[in-house]
């Protein structure tokens, strides 16, 4: 266990009424938020009850020193049991993916099934830079409107895709200056922590989905390895013209595979 005490995180939790599957639980990554999935969560809640949590520093959740992927798993745990939840589905992307492969190595037995969407279980070089340098200038240039904040990012961020995606983290203050909602400088503390390999030990038994995309470099053919080292029933996917935010690029073939896994592992 962490010695950094769990944190009260947010969550958006929705379910039909006609709902009938085991709940899913779906982590965002880094500098993403439970937003980001919505209308995912919308084409999934009639199948089963779905939960998008908002990791520390993320979203609407608290901030807070500690980036480790045992301390954020351990909040993961602590909102499955605010909610009664003992045993999910799990689906994390990115970041959110190490933070789900952690979890089903920690809590086995709350892991039903286990989809990672485009991360492998790997130390990864820094490639961030760029990202921190153009939320702090935004942090520093105070804009009050999304046209100066989107002027700002341009300063360090040229893919449109990405300051769109960046700006999703943005909220108007009091005083009409639009602030970051992230926990910028704890995530930079802790991206070392981010960037490494997951937490845990051992390997997770249960069926496992990887989806990965086509023109993404995060889950090469050379990290297929250590990827079944800890996940041997892993079940690795690819998804034709898709990047790195591949349920983005590709939104229904990202929920059809989804759904399609989760049907056929709906009584594990």
């Amino acid at each position: 266990m962490s010695d950094t005490a769990s944190l009260t995180l947010h969550a958006i939790d929705l379910q039909d009424e006609d709902a009938q599957g085991l709940p899913l639980l779906v982590i965002h990554g880094l500098m993403g938020s439970a937003d980001n999935w919505r209308s995912h969560l919308k084409q999934w809640q009639g199948e089963r009850r779905v939960i998008a949590v908002d990791l520390r520093n993320h979203g609407r959740s608290p901030h807070a020193e500690g980036m480790r992927y045992e301390t954020m798993s351990e909040d993961v745990i602590a909102l499955l049991d605010r909610l009664g939840l003992e045993r999910v589905h799990v689906l994390g992307h990115s970041m959110g993916g190490k933070v789900a492969m952690t979890l089903a190595r920690m809590a086995p037995e709350r892991v039903a099934s286990l989809i990672v969407a485009d991360i492998a279980p790997v130390t990864y070089g820094h490639g961030h830079d760029d990202v921190f340098a153009a939320l702090e200038r935004v942090r520093e240039g105070k804009p009050r409107n999304r046209r100066e904040a989107d002027e700002l990012l341009a300063e360090h961020v040229d893919s449109r895709a990405t300051r769109l995606f960046l700006a999703t983290n943005l909220v108007k203050g009091e005083s009409g200056v639009l602030a970051l909602r992230v926990g910028l400088d704890e995530i930079k503390a802790g991206y070392p922590d981010i960037i490494g390999e997951p937490d845990g030990e051992g390997a997770y038994e249960g069926p496992t989905l990887l989806l990965r995309g086509d023109a993404s470099h995060y889950v090469t053919n050379d990290m297929l390895p250590a990827v079944r080292a800890i996940l041997p029933r892993v079940r690795v996917v690819t998804i034709k013209q898709a990047g790195h935010w591949l349920h983005a690029d590709q939104p229904a073939a990202f929920q059809q595979a989804v759904s399609s896994f989760l049907a056929a592992h709906s009584a594990s």
